[in-house]
């Protein structure tokens, strides 16, 4: 098999996964690696290189890390190099034309859901926030438009009904790493296919926000756990409690008919909190607490929440929060 030359684009461990592999793959040599500059991280706010430096100085390989994609000299530098294709996997900058045109075949990006739907930044937290039953990998060849190249490789991947942010990301990104090793070698065979998306149908997967993260107790239940379990392990949704952030860790739907037929995991709460048609008409009030976790009214539904971090603190059980708080433990979460 030829071997073919490529730059390898892209910053943090979900792509160093993709250049982990193609490092190991006998289809293509890494002539240089591109990834965003070192940044602030930690308690410290130290320079920390990106996961893909790290990997990439390990293999010494030359690293390239532009303030700007639209760096002339950047643009020079890659001439240099000659690569015959560039691979892009979350490298967090829009190339320009300038530098799309260098390689010999143009540049594919490993993208996190089945194409046109979610274009943008954040397609892996979207799809779990939009409870999408899947979502999936798409291989396209990069244009000047975001995420709107020909589709040359997609496979879908099931969002599972317990699955963490992290765990659908660690899948994905493998999905990502061996979709790439079948996309270069249909370069190389001269297989590969090129179909246009359709852009009526596209869909956006805009940069998350803080706002993004905060729970809103008026949505119903299932919405507040799929948002816990999108940003775990790393943000964490949160909300404030007696005027302090308190991370999210672990929460699940308590079924409310079962409360009204006095289950015993939940008799104290029922107790508490009377007939189901009264829980319907608050959000956010805490009307269980203790060793089950809290038990919290939401637009729709009630929510269990079993593992919390508090603001300055390390993460612990709910049952130990509550024993923390003793009796003045706040009543209601503030949305």
């Amino acid at each position: 098999m030829t071997l073919m030359r490529c730059v390898f684009m892209g910053t943090p461990p979900y792509a160093a996964i993709s250049l982990a592999r193609l490092l190991d793959f006998d289809g293509c040599t890494i002539a240089a690696v591109v990834t965003r500059p070192d940044a602030p991280a930690g308690r410290g706010k130290k320079l920390q290189p990106s996961a893909v430096k790290t990997l990439a100085l390990k293999h010494n390989l030359e690293v390239l890390e532009p303030r700007s994609a639209k760096d002339p000299a950047f643009a020079e530098r890659l001439a240099k190099i000659a690569p015959d294709l560039g691979v892009v996997v979350a490298y967090g900058r829009i190339l320009p034309n300038s530098v799309l045109e260098i390689p010999r075949h143009g540049c594919i990006n490993a993208h996190g859901s089945i194409l046109p739907a979610l274009r943008g930044a954040a397609p892996i937290e979207r799809a779990m926030l939009q409870g999408l039953d899947e979502t999936g990998v798409t291989i396209i060849r990069i244009n000047e438009r975001m995420d709107a190249g020909d589709v040359m490789l997609e496979q879908t991947i099931p969002i599972g009904l317990r699955i963490t942010g992290g765990q659908l990301r660690e899948r994905m990104a493998d999905m990502s790493a061996e979709l790439l090793v079948q996309v270069i070698t249909q370069l190389n065979n001269g297989t590969a296919t090129f179909t246009p998306q359709n852009d009526a149908l596209a869909t956006p997967a805009p940069p998350l926000t803080k706002q993004d993260m905060r729970i809103d107790w008026t949505a119903d239940a299932h919405a507040i756990d799929r948002q816990i379990r999108a940003f775990l392990p790393s943000p964490a949704a949160f909300t404030f409690l007696g005027g302090k952030r308190l991370k999210i860790l672990a929460a699940h739907v308590i079924d409310e008919s079962m409360l009204q037929l006095g289950n015993p995991t939940d008799s104290q709460a029922a107790a508490h909190a009377g007939p189901a048609t009264d829980i319907a008409q608050s959000h956010g009030e805490i009307i269980d607490a203790g060793e089950a976790g809290l038990l919290v009214t939401c637009g729709e539904g009630l929510l269990r929440i079993t593992r919390v971090q508090p603001e300055g603190k390390k993460q612990m059980a709910a049952a130990d929060f509550v024993r923390g708080y003793g009796k003045h433990l706040p009543h209601r979460f503030e949305g």
